[in-house]
């Protein structure tokens, strides 16, 4: 199994200067481990490319979508809405920086602005990183149920009845799409337990 390390230097096998490439991953790295997040973390990310790398052959440019899930949460602010906008950039300016190519720029680009309402994307590659980013929706009731002790972290700046208030908005907006898993694998994977969790959190997890 690929650490996050090793798949971050294999994708820039051979792109800009390497001390470059080490400063990058060390920003990034940085920026997950930041004292504020509980779940955007390292192992987010991790869990995303193990739910990727079985689909790899379905997934059209396995580069873009790599650095997709490394920059999506890049910038992470618990009281921000641009953050998928601000994480884009980041993205733009270091990649360009290592000299990756514009178009996977752009298909990266695309990909974490799509995190920001999970609707269904323009290509199927775009809704696998889409599937992967939820995909914890749909684990096991004990990992789900981390997850929102995780999330709950984050967002301990609000009292918890302003929390809950937005999570239940959250919660009523996933369960009233069609299909939260946009992807048939993912859906046949993991929307009926994701159902089953999110209806579990909103009645108060009893």
């Amino acid at each position: 199994m690929f650490s996050l390390s090793d798949r971050w230097h294999n994708l820039l096998v051979g792109c800009g200067d390497t001390s470059l490439v080490a400063d990058f991953w060390q920003q990034l790295v940085e920026a997950y481990q930041h004292a504020s997040r509980y779940y955007h973390t390292l192992d987010h990310l991790a869990y995303m490319f193990e739910q990727l790398s079985p689909h790899r052959e379905a997934i059209d440019n396995w580069e873009a979508l790599a650095f997709a899930v490394f920059y999506h949460d890049i910038v992470y602010d618990a009281k921000r809405q641009d953050n998928e906008a601000q994480s884009a950039e980041v993205m733009k300016n270091q990649l360009r920086e290592l000299g990756v190519s514009e178009s996977t720029i752009q298909l990266c680009e695309a990909h974490i602005l799509a995190t920001k309402n999970h609707e269904a994307g323009v290509s199927e590659d775009t809704l696998y990183i889409l599937d992967a980013d939820l995909a914890v929706l749909g684990d096991s009731r004990e990992v789900y149920d981390q997850y929102t002790e995780q999330i709950r972290q984050e967002y301990k700046m609000y009292p918890m009845f302003l929390y809950k208030k937005g999570r239940k908005k959250v919660l009523r907006h996933f369960l009233a799409m069609d299909r939260i898993f946009k992807t048939d694998a993912f859906f046949r994977e993991r929307e009926e337990q994701a159902r089953e969790n999110l209806l579990w959190e909103l009645g108060g997890k009893r």
